[in-house]
């Protein structure tokens, strides 16, 4: 009889109590596959939005009726307790983080990857901790900055800049010599301090779009901002980009017009991730350029609770889930 495994299966689309504590069936690895036992994983946002299917399109993702694949999760840190034929670049007891949305599944006691898919060894001195949050907000920023072509001096604002997506935003940026203005609350304006932006703007306080200044990108991390707002304060050929489709879905309508007149542009890239990149995000955080915000931790058994405070907006950076054995 195969083995069994705790895990969170969300059996429909829902709210957050759609989320069980649930025995299933315990993974193998296969070909080219390895088996990480889960010690940490996260809640973020992908994972509560592809549960909630609150924009429709994404079920074209994640199945139209019901999640094909039940058991949620997408970032984990754990250790490699088995290998599949013929694995060459893990073995049992290596230590490696990863990120997973073809199967999701993180959000379990153990999980099988493939070897060559967003996976790496949880960089020197991380512990799982440290390592689970390093890749969700990463790859989301990582592919804002590809696509709007940052480079050395290019001036780019955040908006919302304690958030998983924004706090790594802000420092990836800066990794690529970009000069960084931050917005945020005003009770986290010392956090942000800590990112080391250039500007900071409490937006309690200050509109961004009313500022003087020019940018050659303006980073909606959290979707509260338009490219309305935006496009006063981007330069000539600027660009305007979002985490949230905006108001009916018109970023993904305006990515698709706006390019069509060579002047400010809205881009909406699809997030890629590969295990080359996943490298490269080890390796800098191995150099100190990337340190992921953590906020709290949660349980498995207290999951629901965590997924309704990643739903309230009030999260400050990332939220672990620790999974017990």
């Amino acid at each position: 009889m195969q083995q069994q495994m705790k895990a969170m299966v969300n059996k429909a689309y829902g709210p957050a109590e759609v989320s069980q504590l649930t025995l299933v069936p315990k993974p193998i690895a296969n070909d080219n596959e390895v088996l990480v036992k889960v010690h940490m994983s996260t809640i973020n946002r992908t994972d509560t939005g592809f549960r909630s299917a609150e924009y429709v399109i994404s079920r074209f993702w994640s199945g139209l009726l019901k999640p094909k694949n039940p058991i949620s999760g997408c970032e984990f840190a754990g250790e490699i307790v088995a290998v599949g034929k013929p694995t060459s670049k893990f073995k049992t007891g290596d230590k490696v983080f990863g990120f997973t949305t073809s199967n999701f599944g993180a959000h379990a006691q153990y999980l099988a990857v493939a070897e060559d898919s967003p996976v790496a060894f949880i960089p020197d001195g991380f512990s799982y901790s440290q390592a689970a949050p390093l890749t969700e907000g990463a790859h989301y920023a990582l592919n804002y900055i590809r696509a709007a072509k940052i480079k050395q001096g290019s001036n780019v604002l955040v908006y919302g800049a304690t958030g998983a997506i924004g706090s790594a935003a802000v420092q990836l940026l800066k990794y690529f010599g970009a000069r960084v203005t931050a917005v945020c609350a005003t009770d986290k304006i010392e956090i942000v301090k800590g990112l080391k932006p250039d500007v900071i703007i409490d937006y309690e306080k200050d509109k961004y779009f009313e500022q003087e200044h020019q940018y050659d990108l303006v980073l909606d991390a959290v979707g509260k901002s338009s490219f309305s707002e935006a496009r006063r304060v981007l330069k000539p050929k600027g660009f305007y980009t979002s985490t949230e489709l905006g108001s009916f879905a018109q970023n993904v309508f305006l990515a698709l017009i706006t390019p069509l007149f060579k002047g400010k542009t809205v881009l909406f890239p699809i997030p890629e991730l590969t295990q080359t990149d996943i490298i490269w995000i080890k390796e800098i955080a191995e150099q100190g350029k990337f340190t992921p915000l953590i906020d709290r931790q949660f349980t498995m058994d207290k999951f629901v609770a965590g997924s309704r405070y990643v739903e309230s907006g009030k999260k400050t950076g990332n939220v672990l889930l620790r999974i017990e054995h």
